[in-house]
């Protein structure tokens, strides 16, 4: 059977604060309630959340560093150093490079790029890396999205005189890399107010301070949200503060960018002109430029993105569906190999965590397998690929669970480890794996204690069908973009009667019509042909979470419940 969801209805709002939000707004008590829901309880802290301005953006110079960042850059630029920017491979970093590029070039700077080789150098600041931007006489690198944990690296390249300023958003180690400036909020002792920026809007911070500090025009920096709007949107971050205005304007300036790569892509897959939410670019944009540093180099998708010349841009982009499909492929076959391995070695009660290792398994696919089998059996789950007696491991995790956390109690059996609470990667000896395996599943169960595991649907509030109209779909709207922090909001009917005949289209979608208080409403559970049996046409038994979507047919848009689970 599919799925069974524990429902987890929010609490209760405080009645007087309901009302007075309500009418401050001028909205609907269920739209006054997802607010509060979201820690959201004035008119100004509503209008921040619901019409986000990028006037709302947080001042750079509070980062800590960022003076002697934005110094060392612009001292740079007039001098004509040789500037190198180094990133990494996931979308996060390859849109980060080519922001950085795109800024850059347009001041006339000296700038290239480098991407490590994700199968020979992995991830991370590589002294392969360094020694290569020595050959080429670099003056200056700056790292994105990684370079936090890169000590000994970054002390080579004090050795061979070049200046490094870090831009990194993920968990720092114990001491800080010795470079000119190091920016990341995560920091112990920086006082930025937001933690959660992506490793692209972190460049995008250090732009902002570059240009405030050489009194230039910042449109030319909002010209290419749609890359950190991209970025943000695909390293899955709380879309919440910074990293929605920078979303929400970011997919504003997608819908008519200028970037040849973005159109080529957007052309690709049909979305060319079209309304975009987060879940296009996490779920389509983002796998074909991850392809090229999954598949093969990421040097690719960064030409694409920063090329100034079509033919070049739709050339690369169709090479990236091409690598995106085998890549597809791959995913699929490892995907059923560690689905088979999980059901014959682990035990469902007893165990708490997954940890798989193969020698067959693409490095590049691990991660995303590694989400499938954590959506599938709600355990957190380390993939790892073997090659010449050494693991390379890619992890997720689950809400109740901090992986990074995890994986510090077990440092002693790794060569090295980084990341975050969701996601992470490792190295590890062959050897070491079994010893691996069973400390992190001690660490499991002792944070993973009492109940057995599940995943949870939080609801928002309840609704019957006849508070759901054209106002309420337009209000609903406001609450994009959706991602972590910030889910879609999702509601719950009761008694609902089942109209007509419920039907299995495509691939196992269950379509069927509900009505309550003379209002009657089309809904679509994707994936949810298996529950069928549940619906009894006739009968006002039905329980639904569902979120309200929009449907178009022949240009006209009509209202649709899009079912989360049903009872």
């Amino acid at each position: 059977m599919g799925t069974e969801y524990c429902w987890v209805l929010a609490q209760e709002p405080n009645p007087p604060l309901l009302k007075r939000l309500e009418s401050e707004l001028g909205v609907p008590p269920i739209i006054a309630q997802i607010l509060l829901n979201r820690g959201i309880e004035d008119f100004e802290g509503s209008r921040r959340f619901l019409k986000p301005l990028l006037e709302d953006l947080n001042n750079p110079f509070l980062m800590a560093d960022m003076e002697r960042a934005a110094e060392r850059l612009s001292r740079a630029i007039d001098a004509n150093e040789k500037i190198l920017i180094y990133g990494d491979y996931d979308v996060d970093g390859v849109t980060a490079v080519s922001y950085l590029l795109w800024i850059l070039r347009g001041l006339g700077t000296r700038v290239s790029f480098y991407i490590p080789d994700r199968l020979t150098e992995g991830y991370g600041v590589s002294a392969q890396g360094i020694t290569e931007a020595d050959q080429n006489d670099i003056d200056l690198m700056i790292t994105v999205d990684c370079g936090i944990t890169a000590i000994e690296e970054v002390r080579l390249a004090k050795k061979l005189g070049i200046d490094v300023i870090i831009t990194d958003h993920h968990q720092p180690g114990d001491r800080l890399p010795e470079a000119v400036a190091v920016l990341d909020p995560k920091r112990y002792n920086c006082s930025y107010p937001f933690k959660e920026l992506a490793g692209v809007g972190i460049a995008f911070k250090l732009t902002e301070a570059l240009f405030e500090g050489r009194g230039l025009d910042k449109d030319e920096l909002y010209r290419h949200l749609d890359l950190v709007a991209l970025g943000t949107a695909a390293d899955v971050v709380p879309l919440i503060d910074e990293n929605r205005v920078l979303v929400k304007h970011g997919i504003q300036r997608m819908a008519k960018t200028e970037n040849p790569g973005l159109q080529a892509l957007l052309e690709n897959v049909g979305l060319k002109g079209k309304v975009l939410g987060t879940g296009h670019l996490l779920f389509i944009v983002a796998p074909r430029i991850n392809a090229g540093g999954r598949m093969g180099s990421a040097e690719r998708a960064v030409r694409m993105l920063t090329t100034e010349d079509e033919a070049e841009a739709v050339q690369i982009a169709d090479i990236l569906e091409i690598e995106n499909r085998r890549r597809k492929g791959m995913d699929e076959r490892t995907f059923a190999e560690a689905s088979r391995m999980v059901e014959e070695t682990c035990q469902p009660d007893e165990d708490r965590a997954i940890v798989l290792a193969s020698e067959g398994w693409h490095p590049g696919v691990i991660g995303i397998v590694a989400s499938r089998i954590v959506e599938r059996f709600y355990l957190p789950t380390i993939l790892i690929s073997i090659d010449k007696d050494i693991g390379k491991g890619s992890g997720r995790s689950i809400p109740e669970f901090d992986l990074y956390f995890a994986l510090r109690e077990c440092r002693d059996t790794l060569m090295a480890f980084g990341g975050h609470r969701y996601a992470a990667g490792l190295t590890i000896e062959e050897k070491k794996i079994d010893e691996f395996r069973e400390s992190f599943q001690n660490v499991a169960k002792s944070m993973l204690t009492g109940e057995r595991l599940g995943p949870k649907l939080k609801i928002e509030g309840e609704i019957t069908l006849d508070q759901i109209d054209e106002r309420l779909v337009r209000l609903l709207r406001y609450f994009a973009p959706f991602g972590p922090q910030n889910p879609r909001p999702t509601m719950v009917s009761y008694k609902l009667e089942v109209v007509g005949t419920p039907v299995v289209v495509g691939r196992d979608h269950l379509k069927f019509k509900v009505r309550q208080n003379g209002k009657v409403l089309s809904c679509i559970g994707f994936g949810m042909g298996e529950l069928i049996y549940r619906l009894t046409p006739g009968e006002a038994n039905l329980d639904m979470v569902y979120v309200i979507d929009e449907d178009e047919w022949q240009g006209e848009k009509r209202m649709l419940l899009r079912v989360k689970d049903l009872r």
